[in-house]
Order: C-alpha cells, then sequence, then structure tokens
C-alpha cells in the first residue's frame, strides 16, 4: 500500500517558555523488503535557532532542535508518502525457548538490530515476577518461539481491556498489569516484559496505524493516532517478527514503522526540557490516507 500521512503535534503553554531543547522522532523509518519512505518533511514553528537531523543508535531519524526565544505555542509537522509491502509468508522455523540462547550467542555483532540489546531490562522496563508467571503460565514445554509469542499476543488481547483513560505515559508495565486496562503502550510493554522473562529478545515499534472507518461512515480527518506494538526475535532463521498486542494481529500493511526501541523511553516521539513555567495543553492529530495499493 502506498499512504500519505500527516501528523500535527502542538504545545500550547499557559505562560511563554523563554527556550528549550527537544528530540523529535515522527518521520517513518525505510526498512530493506518492508518499507519505503518515499519523500518527507518534518517541520517545526517556530523555527528554531538550530536544528540538527541525523539518525540515533536504532538507526532512527530524528531532528534535535533548539530554541533560545521566547515562544507560546510549538507545532510540529511531518508529512510523509510512504509504501509499505505485504509482508512475505514464512514457516515457523524459530527454534524452541530452551534452544533459543544458542542462536542468541551467535550473533556475534552489537549492531542496532542485534538480539542482544533486548533481552535484559530496559529504561521502563523492568523484571517482573507476576508477569512471568503469567508467561510461563502460557508458555508450554515444546513450543517454538513464534508460538509462543503469538499465544502471547493473544492473551493479552484477550485479558486486558482497553481504555485509554486507566493509564498514563508514565504508567509501569506492572501497574497496568495489575489494572489489566491501558492503551497501546501499555499492552506492547506488558508484553516485551513477558517474552523477555522466557529469553526471548523483544522490543517496542512506534509508528502509525491505518484505520478504517465503520460501513457508511466517513473517515474523519485527523481521527488516526500513533500506534505501539511488538517486535521479537525468532531466532537466526527467522529474524526478527512483529505483532500487535492491542488488536491481536500480525503487523502488516495497515501498519507503519517510525522507530524501533528497546521500550518506549527510546523512541517517545517528542521529549525534551524547557525554560519556563505553568502548565500546557498537547494536541496531536494523525492522518493515513491510502492513495493505492502497492504496484
Amino acid at each position: 500500500m502506498l499512504y500519505d500521512v500527516n501528523l500535527h503535534i502542538s504545545y500550547l503553554y499557559d505562560t511563554p517558555v523563554s527556550g528549550g531543547r527537544h528530540i523529535v522522532r515522527v518521520l517513518p523509518l525505510s526498512i530493506e523488503g518492508r518499507q519505503r519512505l518515499v519523500a518527507g518533511t518534518v517541520g517545526v514553528t517556530p523555527g528554531p535557532g538550530e536544528r540538527v537531523d541525523h539518525h540515533d543508535f536504532f538507526e532512527n531519524p530524528m531532528s534535535a532542535i533548539l530554541f533560545r526565544s521566547q515562544h507560546e505555542r510549538l507545532d510540529i509537522r511531518m508529512q510523509a508518502r510512504v509504501q509499505v509491502d505485504a509482508p512475505e509468508a514464512t514457516a515457523d522455523l524459530s527454534p524452541r525457548v530452551t534452544e533459543l540462547p544458542e542462536d542468541i550467542a551467535g550473533y556475534w555483532s552489537l549492531d542496532a538490530g542485534s538480539p542482544h540489546h533486548y533481552t535484559g531490562p530496559s529504561p521502563r522496563l523492568k523484571d517482573c515476577p507476576e508477569i512471568a508467571d503469567y508467561a510461563r503460565a502460557i508458555a508450554k514445554p515444546g513450543m517454538t518461539v513464534r508460538a509462543i509469542a503469538t499465544a502471547l499476543c493473544a492473551r493479552i488481547h484477550k485479558d486486558f481491556t482497553y481504555d485509554p483513560k486507566a493509564t498514563s505515559v508514565d504508567t509501569t508495565p506492572r501497574e497496568a498489569f495489575k489494572l489489566k486496562r491501558g492503551v497501546c503502550q501499555d499492552f506492547s510493554h506488558v508484553m516485551i516484559v513477558a517474552l523477555r522473562s522466557l529469553g526471548i529478545p523483544a522490543g517496542y515499534v512506534s509508528g502509525f496505524l491505518r484505520t478504517i472507518p465503520p460501513p457508511g461512515k466517513e473517515r474523519l480527518e485527523g481521527a488516526d493516532a500513533m500506534h505501539a506494538w511488538v517486535r521479537y526475535w525468532g531466532g537466526r532463521v527467522n529474524g526478527w517478527m512483529e505483532l500487535d498486542p492491542t488488536n491481536d494481529i500480525p503487523a502488516g500493511t495497515d501498519h507503519i514503522v517510525v522507530a524501533y526501541g528497546r521500550d518506549y523511553a527510546d523512541v517517545a516521539p517528542v521529549i525534551g526540557v524547557l525554560k519556563g513555567y505553568g502548565q500546557h495543553q498537547t494536541n496531536q492529530a494523525v492522518d493515513v490516507i491510502p492513495v493505492r495499493p502497492a504496484s
């Protein structure tokens, strides 16, 4: 599928801020055999005093922006055309969990795609005994890594209720697990902790999800949103695969990848610091518009 993606994030400050430094990760990735960024721009208003566009350790495009002058609001706009290809159907050639350590040890690299970065605790994801027990109850002896990941995805989708009022961006996986409620970030964080507790390398995917309006209803402009799902390493043969526990589906042509990381801290769309005081309002609008099927 070929998509036009538009994102607008706005910050309105109660009191003008006199400076700020931010890192912005909102531009979709180009991924060989999966997704191609045909064209894309990230605009910032007001214009920053300094701006550097580069890539982070995980090879995600990012913009580092610096403000020295006073401003009352900040607007970040991203426009992109992205081609997303249908994933090739592959057999389950992933090893059993007991055989996975040998595959991990055989990966002699610490590049961005190395499974070694995704096996232990990360900034937002600590070990959680309750989630580990939950995972062990699902992972039956003899199951392959792919079978376990698929079963965990389905179980989390069944056991958890999507509720945007139940959690915040700072909710821990332990808290979300206790509530059995939350949003895509919570679903994904719980699944990543569960997979890692079994020794399966797993990470966080930030991106966009195309939504389809109900029959007879027009698509609402700006109604789409940023989304999150999970990638896990299925051994040397299958490599990295992706599942969406919020919807209990594999990531496909409706999923547009923006960034890969260990958890949300590595891929947050906007992070930074401000010089000011008072509160601010944040609004986000996303449009994912199909142009035509990929040729």
